[in-house]
């Protein structure tokens, strides 16, 4: 597979290293794992490492001009490089070393191609930066990614650290009265969900932290759910960048405005109080 993505497209160079490391992250799972403290009660695994390995490997061999920027190795390759990949190869590290098949592989070429790998289902979504699609684990099975609020389901992620508090906590918009009228929360704890907004299988995600347009974690998910036509935008209801915080992304217009409301409901209550 490496070999013959050196003459494919970026698009196709971003789904061929996601699964790569589907793979690694599959293969692995279920085993007794070492774990590497990286600090804050953070840490990594045998399995986000060799994942990792496994991505920088089909990029290297793709496209070996580029940077490439991992969660656990740093930035690599040519100081003056184009071009840089930007890899997290295990979101939701702590789920899968639990036990959980809630985990994400991240794969994003800054400002261009991305692709998000579900490693137990198969499916790796995918974009080119203008259009999305999600292809299952069968041959040929392609499909457009079609953003719906019909589930009401908003995934919220509650790990810290939370930058915007007080005047914005997540916590406090699942406990807000038009919260539990309008939607159902759900907390899976890996940017999978971002995924899962742009399939039309979440009304909306949310989360605190600051710029996380360039984030290993998080840039993946965004391109694709700017790509499937969701909305996207800080918890201030500011554009996500430099400066941003956050992120509240909505299948549509109407679940945004709804959510934004109630955090700014909060803001005010906070600042009141």
């Amino acid at each position: 597979m490496i070999g013959s993505l050196a003459s494919a497209t970026d698009t196709e160079v971003a789904a061929g290293a996601a699964l790569a490391g589907a793979e690694v992250v599959r293969a692995r799972y279920g085993r007794l794992h070492s774990r590497i403290d990286k600090g804050a009660g953070d840490f990594a695994t045998d399995a986000d490492l060799a994942a990792e390995q496994a991505i920088l490997d089909v990029i290297r061999a793709a496209r070996p001009g580029d940077a490439v920027h991992g969660e656990e190795g740093g930035r690599q390759g040519a100081a003056d490089a184009e071009r840089e990949w930007l890899v997290d190869p295990l979101c939701g590290t702590l789920n899968y070393a639990t036990g959980s098949q809630l985990v994400a592989v991240n794969v994003v070429l800054r400002n261009g191609p991305a692709a998000v790998a579900d490693p137990f289902s198969g499916e790796v979504f995918l974009t080119d930066g203008e259009t999305a699609r999600v292809r299952s684990g069968v041959p040929g099975d392609e499909r457009p990614l079609a953003p719906t609020a019909e589930t009401r389901l908003v995934d919220v992620n509650l790990d810290p650290p939370f930058p915007s508090a007080p005047g914005f906590r997540a916590v406090d918009l699942l406990a807000h009265p038009g919260f539990v009228e309008n939607f159902r929360p759900r907390v899976v704890s890996t940017t999978l969900a971002l995924a899962w907004v742009a399939a039309g299988r979440r009304a909306a995600y949310v989360t605190d932290g600051g710029d996380l347009s360039g984030s290993v974690h998080f840039a993946a998910g965004i391109a694709l759910c700017r790509a499937a036509g969701c909305v996207v935008t800080g918890v201030d209801g500011g554009p996500v960048g430099p400066g941003g915080r956050g992120l509240v992304v909505a299948a549509d217009a109407g679940t945004h405005e709804l959510l934004m409301s109630m955090i700014g409901d909060r803001g005010r209550n906070s600042r009141n109080g």
